[in-house]
């Protein structure tokens, strides 16, 4: 009697444990599996909406001020990905000392991608 008591508490016991590993393994695969931050994607072109190949796009952290810079191509297109979704940015794009409206992706957006149009006035 006393054996098999004892025998149900190990059988429940690794069980338990069984269960318990079974679900923090899948835990760690469902992030694995999620994006890290967020993209910022989009066009710089000019009123006419043609692409503006070698402007230089501008993104600042609004927390720590830090900046990034990316040259955008001939089809005007640029990316950031992988920006924190708990800060605020501001973004704007320079094209031969002309400059877009600076635009503001919020922290409080929940899109994973951001896709914004920059458009710089040539006159």
């Amino acid at each position: 009697m006393i054996r098999s008591r004892s025998l149900i508490r190990t059988v429940t016991s690794c069980s338990l444990l069984f269960l318990l590993f079974s679900a923090l393994h899948g835990v760690a695969a469902d992030q694995k599996d999620k994006a890290v931050g967020r993209l910022l994607y989009g066009k710089v072109l000019d009123t006419a909406d043609s692409p503006l190949p070698d402007a230089v796009v501008y993104v600042t952290n609004t927390r720590t001020r830090a900046v990034k810079t990316y040259i955008v191509g001939s089809d005007g297109t640029y990316r950031f990905p992988a920006l924190s979704t708990a800060v605020d940015y501001e973004v704007y794009a320079q094209y031969k000392g002309h400059k877009s409206d600076t635009k503001a992706v919020s922290q409080f957006d929940d899109r994973s991608q951001v896709y914004l149009d920059l458009r710089i006035d040539m006159k």
